[in-house]
Order: C-alpha cells, then sequence, then structure tokens
C-alpha cells in the first residue's frame, strides 16, 4: 500500500485557535509527523477550558504530537532553533512580525535551515497599510463586507454562523504549504508562505459583486441569490421545517414545475427564462413555497432530488453529526478523547486513492510529547528535559 503523500515530513504547528491547527491538521492527515508547539500555559484555544481539552481543540488537532515551550525565554528560543533544524515545515498564525520580535522570523529561521518551509497565516498579510490591524474571523467578516452581504434588507449586517473564515485561511495554509515543498523539490530551498484571512475570502464574493457592478451598492438578499439573476433561489417552508430549492437553468425550471403538478408554468411566458423569473421573485417564490409547505420537508426534498433539482433539508447539528453519509466517508470520525469522550473530529476533505487514511487519534493534552520529541529529535536525555520543566522553559 502506498504511503501518504507528505510521509516523513516533519511540521512544527505554532498555530492557535481554529485557524493553524486547521492547516496543521491538513498536514497531519496527509501524513506528515506535526509537533503541535504551546506556550507552557496552552494555547488559547486550550485555556478556554482553564488548561484543559476543549471541543474545538479536540476537533482540529488530530493525529498530532504535542510539546510546550516558551519562547519567550531565551533558552527556549534555542530549542525551537534547534528543532527548526530537524523540521521541513513551521507553520504560525501570530499577529505580523511576532516571530520577528522574538527573533524567530522567517530569516532566522531559514539561516538555520535553509530547506525551511515557513508559512504564515494572518488578517491582512505581512506587508500593507492594514497589516497591524487585530484580525479575528467575525471582524475579518465585516472587514471585507462578508456581513453587509449577509441577512435580509430590512435587518442589521449578519455574521456567518461557522468560523468559516479560519477555515478557509487555513486550508489555503495548508495550500501554500504544499505548493512551497513542492518548489523545494525542484530548487532544493525553503520559501516563505503568506497567507492572509482577507485574500481568503474575495474569491467567495463573486455572486455579491455580480450585485456591486449592477447596482452600485447591493442591497442584503436574505437567502435569494446575492446576484439576484437565479430564481427560485431561496429557502422555503414545508410541513415540518425547511428546504433550500435553486433552479440554476430554465431546464431546473421546467422539472420544478413539473414536480410541483405545474407542468404548464415551465414554458409559461412569464416564467420561462432566469430573467423573467427574476423579475417576478416574489410570484416564483410564492408558488413555491404553497407547494413545499403542503409536503413534508424530506418528500419535498425526494421528489425534486428524482426530478434532477438541486435541493436539501435544512438540517439541524445533530442530524448533520450522526449523517450516515458523512460517516461511511470518512468526514467525520468519532475520536474517544480523554477529558471529553467520543468526539466527532472532522478529517480532511483531501483523499488520496490507493492509501490508507491516517488513523485519526485524540489531540494531544498539553505537553504530551515533550519527552518523546525532545528526547527523540534533540537528543537530550531525561535529565535535561526535567530541567527545562524546572525552569519554566517547556
Amino acid at each position: 500500500m502506498p504511503s501518504l503523500p507528505l510521509t516523513g515530513v516533519r511540521v512544527l504547528d505554532l498555530g492557535r485557535v481554529y485557524l493553524g491547527p486547521w492547516a496543521g491538521a491538513m498536514l497531519a492527515h496527509a501524513g506528515a509527523e506535526v509537533i503541535k508547539v504551546e506556550e507552557p500555559g496552552g494555547e488559547p484555544a486550550r485555556r478556554g477550558g482553564r488548561g484543559a481539552m476543549t471541543l474545538p481543540l479536540a476537533m482540529l488537532n488530530t493525529a498530532k504530537h504535542a510539546i510546550t515551550l516558551d519562547l519567550k525565554h531565551p533558552r527556549g528560543r534555542e530549542l525551537l532553533l534547534a528543532l527548526v533544524e530537524h523540521a521541513d515545515v513551521l507553520i504560525e498564525n501570530f499577529a505580523p512580525g511576532t516571530m520577528d520580535d522574538l527573533g524567530l522570523g522567517p530569516d532566522v529561521l531559514q539561516r538555520v535551515n535553509p530547506r525551511l518551509v515557513y508559512g504564515a497565516a494572518t488578517g491582512f498579510g505581512i506587508d500593507g497599510p492594514a497589516r497591524d490591524q487585530l484580525a479575528m474571523d467575525v471582524t475579518i467578516q465585516a472587514w471585507t463586507g462578508v456581513m453587509s452581504a449577509t441577512g435580509f434588507p430590512d435587518g442589521p449586517p449578519v455574521k456567518a454562523g461557522p468560523a468559516f473564515v479560519d477555515i478557509l485561511a487555513g486550508t489555503h495554509l495548508y495550500a501554500g504549504v504544499v505548493t512551497a515543498l513542492y518548489e523545494r523539490e525542484r530548487t532544493g530551498r525553503g520559501s516563505v508562505v503568506d497567507v492572509a484571512m482577507v485574500d481568503t475570502v474575495l474569491p467567495a464574493l463573486a455572486s455579491n459583486l455580480v450585485g456591486l457592478r449592477r447596482e452600485g451598492v447591493p442591497a442584503r438578499t436574505g437567502n435569494r441569490h446575492a446576484g439576484g439573476s437565479i430564481t427560485p433561489y431561496d429557502v422555503y417552508p414545508a410541513a415540518d421545517g425547511w428546504l433550500a430549492v435553486i433552479v440554476l437553468t430554465d431546464r431546473h425550471w421546467r422539472a420544478l414545475a413539473t414536480a410541483m403538478g405545474r407542468p404548464e408554468l415551465g414554458d409559461h411566458a412569464d416564467f420561462a427564462t432566469n430573467p423573467d423569473r427574476a423579475r417576478r421573485a416574489e410570484e416564483v417564490d410564492a408558488l413555491v413555497a404553497a407547494w413545499t409547505s403542503s409536503l413534508s420537508r424530506d418528500e419535498a426534498c425526494g421528489r425534486l432530488q428524482a426530478a434532477g433539482v438541486p435541493s436539501a433539508a435544512v438540517r439541524e447539528l445533530p442530524e448533520v453529526v450522526a449523517d450516515e453519509h458523512l460517516r461511511v466517508r470518512g468526514a467525520l470520525v468519532t475520536v474517544d478523547t480523554p477529558g471529553l469522550g467520543p468526539v466527532a473530529a472532522p478529517r480532511s476533505p483531501l483523499r488520496f486513492r490507493g492509501t490508507e487514511p491516517v488513523a485519526l487519534t485524540a489531540a494531544p493534552d498539553l505537553g504530551a510529547g515533550n519527552d518523546a520529541v525532545y528526547g527523540g529529535w534533540l537528543g537530550l536525555d531525561a535529565a535535561a528535559i526535567d530541567d527545562l520543566r524546572a525552569e519554566a522553559v517547556i
């Protein structure tokens, strides 16, 4: 059986909260040996649980090892430099300049190990006039216009429910690191990967920018298509919940009309094309809602799927976590995690045919790998490691 693509790659993961840890998890799931590096009190996602395991940390740090290291301590900085000699990749998502201020910026680390790939993810990038603006998922949603584009026309801006910017940026950080590793195969030298959260969001605004081009400042569209050119495109009531229906093409419309028992609407002059329907969006939505509300959510979706109309039930989170399809594909894996019990942990969406997926071991306890990593990577004996603990370096 072939090994996973990143088998043999060693990663120092200084990531915190969601963004960096997800990039590290994707690297681990692709076969890399990933060492999660935390300050002795634990990274912020762990400190939220008073130093103990928390659910977000458990979900986003599977298949890793963990060490503690105080980078503000001179001996801690020495240890990181020693670890870098043995690493292929270092990733971090600190504020810009943090590692430079510690004397551990990419130029310093790559003098120690010229083959090191240094991956940095920040809110606004490592240069530019907004570089030093504080960034979190929700503030990036606000700054990039995601919030102004989300919600209903008569309501306030609304953030997306999930922390999608962190995960989007973490995925791009993974992609940048792997791209840099490919480049290293040709050049023999490492490079610096610069991922800005704001940059990763912009492509997702494609439909919204259609409205900007057409209307100037577009209104929020609720669950309707952001560009306003696709109808029906909304969330509709069912007898026992809600479902999303998207009619992308005129063929979809004819199929929907037939499924609704109104085939004559398919070629009706008022509704036959998307521009026709967009001009009568309120009327079209009322027709669809009258039909969906007479059926159960699953019955309506079943008829639409059978007719080839894109649709899905609006599911609650318990349904998603228990979903058979996600479990069969291994997208969600139950991992028994000390302190939390069974945790539904996501696996990297990447699949590599012909290889066995990495086992999703539980996210490690704080510093659980100190002896193994400092002993195995650096050859320190038990007494030396105990001294580091006594000095609060690890």
